[in-house]
């Protein structure tokens, strides 16, 4: 059961290592982009290319798709970035059902774990399996795997090192559940939360230190990606530097605007941003000195006005 390539690269190496897949859940096809084309999942995509069975169930509760997957007979479910799973449903499988998690739970636990990982400012963190219970992350952990987080890597970066880790980590999670070699553990440690990313989050409040807008810019590049606001129009921001400092202009002037030295800096609230990679809306994505060679930004000048 699952939505994204994330989802994916689970599903491929369970199968590689030897696993029938008897079916496969995903969500129910979209009308996205322009056009309204009819969008479908990655993990619907990629079932229908292995020729495995493929529900799409807009109710989790519906009793007729609850009795297809009875029918199946299973003997484990596993969940990979799905929605959440109601009890007639986790409890179907008589070895229980296997969620993968992007974190080390029970940190992080939520829809973004990822991002939050990265907007916080960890160090590090990890993929856990555990056995889905009737709460959101909270049942017992099987395996757990960490990882360093380095300094500059965004949360593109990290999300595709954790999707192999991941898929590695829950294809040892099945083979050593199902044998007996394993066994689960009740979460320990102080629970945290890694809440949906909204539009609210991913705009800049400049007068947050520079380090703390530097990790979420990092934490949401390069989707959704962080934004400001410059003359009234977006201003998307995918790679920053934060420069300690001291500045006297307010939190979101524009200290530097050089065009012979490609630099643009903002005053924070402590410290200075560096900006690298930017995107203006209706514009496309560019570095910061071919930005400056085409558009009248000046020392002074003020961001996040919306």
């Amino acid at each position: 059961m699952g939505t994204p390539d994330f989802a994916v690269s689970s599903a491929q190496a369970l199968l590689d290592a030897g696993n029938e897949i008897v079916a496969v859940v995903t969500v129910p096809d979209k009308q996205a982009g322009r056009g309204r084309k009819i969008h479908e999942s990655a993990v619907k995509i990629w079932a229908k290319n292995q020729n495995i069975p493929i529900f799409q169930p807009h109710d989790l509760k519906d009793e007729q798709f609850c009795a297809d997957l009875k029918s199946f007979e299973a003997d484990i479910f596993v969940v990979v970035a799905f929605r959440i799973l109601p009890r007639q449903i986790f409890t179907i499988p008589p070895k229980g059902t296997i969620n993968l998690h992007g974190s080390l739970l029970p940190a992080y636990r939520g829809a973004a774990p990822i991002n939050w990982a990265i907007i916080n400012g960890e160090t590090e963190t990890g993929v856990t399996t555990f056995l889905i219970d009737g709460k959101v992350d909270t049942g017992e952990t099987l395996l757990k795997e960490s990882v360093t987080i380095a300094d500059d890597e965004t949360f593109g970066e990290l999300y595709n090192r954790l999707k192999t880790i991941g898929a590695d980590l829950l294809t040892r999670t099945v083979a050593k559940w199902l044998s007996g070699e394993i066994q689960s553990f009740r979460q320990t440690g102080e629970a945290t939360k890694a809440p949906k990313i909204t539009p609210q989050v991913c705009e800049i409040e400049w007068f947050k230190s520079a380090e703390n807008i530097r990790n979420l810019v990092r934490g949401l590049a390069p989707v959704p990606t962080a934004f400001t606001f410059y003359n009234k129009k977006r201003l998307k921001i995918f790679s920053c530097e934060a420069i300690a400092i001291r500045s006297e202009h307010p939190p979101g002037v524009v200290v530097e605007a050089n065009k012979k030295t490609g630099m643009l800096t903002v005053a924070t609230g402590v410290g200075l941003l560096k900006l690298n990679e930017i995107q203006l809306e209706g514009k496309k994505r560019m570095s910061v000195d071919v930005f400056l060679q085409g558009f009248q930004i000046k020392a002074g000048d003020r961001f996040g006005l919306g």
